[in-house]
């Protein structure tokens, strides 16, 4: 079985944050411990552990009201992508040992084209802030 097509991978993603409000950051925030658990248990996700790591600092610095230089439309495809993670019922049924994290995969690999730029941008900043704070 190989991966989900980037075409499947961009309506899953598409479909979830099409749905994303301002109550799903805050659960997604809540389970965060879940879903690293879930990355870090190997196979295809396991290389996105930094990215997802730090997609949700993006997402705690913008329901913290402390970083918003980022459209909400990437800010629902994060969520969106993260939300597709969580879901083990989704596409391909996380419980198929070997194949069950390949369509997550796919999901977060397109999420990170997508937002490439917003991360970036957002991890510079998290860099100056850190130096701010270490100045003060």
């Amino acid at each position: 079985m190989a991966a989900i097509s980037q075409e499947r991978a961009r309506e899953e993603l598409d479909r979830e944050s099409s749905k994303v409000n301002r109550d799903d950051i805050e659960a997604l925030l809540e389970r965060q411990k879940k879903i690293e658990a879930k990355v870090q248990a190997g196979g295809k996700l396991e290389r996105f552990s930094t990215d997802i790591r730090l997609m949700f600092s993006l997402l705690r610095d913008y329901w913290n009201g402390r970083y918003r230089q980022i459209p909400w439309k990437s800010v629902a495809a994060i969520a969106g992508a993260l939300l597709y993670v969580l879901n083990p019922l989704d596409l391909i049924p996380d419980v198929l040992i070997g194949f069950g994290l390949l369509d997550d995969a796919g999901v977060v690999a397109l999420c990170l084209k997508m937002v490439e730029s917003d991360l970036h941008r957002y991890a510079a900043w998290k860099e100056l802030d850190a130096e701010a704070a270490a100045r003060a």
